[in-house]
């Protein structure tokens, strides 16, 4: 039988503040917190899919400014099983940042229906691995604390 993989792509976007964008989701009544990204659509690659991703979600457009990380270990997907292989690439807004921010967690606008989402930044000084739900978003935060002053030099977000 073929094993199954599952590619999701994620951006780590931070701003002027040198805070983190975190998307507190909720689905089919699980609730939990990851980077802004999600799984590639058959046929898109990587760049193309974060882009669509970001549109979708945040209704943003965005520069890629580096490749991060991805996933050197194994981890089960919780997004329709497989084995997950994530990528993270730092990134940059390159159209008008309208998005709705809370500093709430889970402080969703419109709290119907079977998907939800709210977004918050998190100082990169601050941010620890509870602030995430998943392994490997949680390996991302050991990173970004490890290389924090090599991220802000490289790192110019508006």
């Amino acid at each position: 039988m073929p094993h199954k993989f599952n590619i999701r792509v994620y951006g780590l976007l931070i701003n002027q503040n040198q805070q983190i964008l975190i998307s507190d989701e909720e689905e089919n009544g699980k609730r939990f917190t990851k980077f802004p990204g999600g799984g590639l659509v058959f046929g898109e690659g990587l760049i193309d899919g974060l882009k669509r991703e970001f549109i979708e979600e945040c209704a943003l457009d965005i520069e890629i400014i580096t490749h991060f990380y991805t996933t050197h270990f194994f981890v089960e997907s919780v997004f329709g099983g497989g084995q997950l292989i994530a990528v993270y690439y730092l990134v940059k807004p390159i159209s008008t940042f309208n998005l709705p921010i809370s500093n709430i967690p889970y402080n969703f606008l419109n709290p119907y229906g079977d998907a939800k989402q709210a977004f918050r930044f998190i100082s990169l000084d601050k941010i620890s691995e509870a602030d995430v739900t998943f392994a490997v978003d949680k390996h991302v935060v050991s990173l970004l604390k490890t290389n924090h002053s090599n991220i802000l030099s490289n790192q110019k977000c508006s």
